[in-house]
């Protein structure tokens, strides 16, 4: 896979690893499935924009600060966002940008 599977994977990773959590206990935060976070997290998968916002409100960071963290490579992930804040659902963004 390409790099930037593998740094977002990594990103991924590291902010799951910050929070102490398992794949499992991410994969159940985010509705996904555990084999599927370790592969996006090994860079075998290529996550859908639904799985990155899925994963990105599982961890409380920013969906662009998580992608930005994978084009600035691995150990660039990004502290979570205060939790008082709620982030944007996907759905949302897209019913204001039309």
């Amino acid at each position: 896979m390409s790099t930037i599977v593998r740094n977002f994977g990594a990103a991924v990773r590291e902010l799951r690893e910050a929070r102490t959590w398992s794949q499992e206990q991410l994969a159940e935060h985010a509705g996904l499935n555990r084999s599927y976070v370790g592969e996006i997290e090994r860079g075998g998968a290529i996550a859908s924009i639904v799985t990155v916002d899925k994963l990105a409100r599982a961890l409380g960071v920013p969906i662009s600060s998580l992608l930005r963290s994978s084009f600035a490579g691995a150990g660039a992930a990004v502290a979570p966002t205060p939790s008082a804040a709620p982030l944007p659902t996907l759905t949302n963004v897209l019913k204001t940008s039309s």
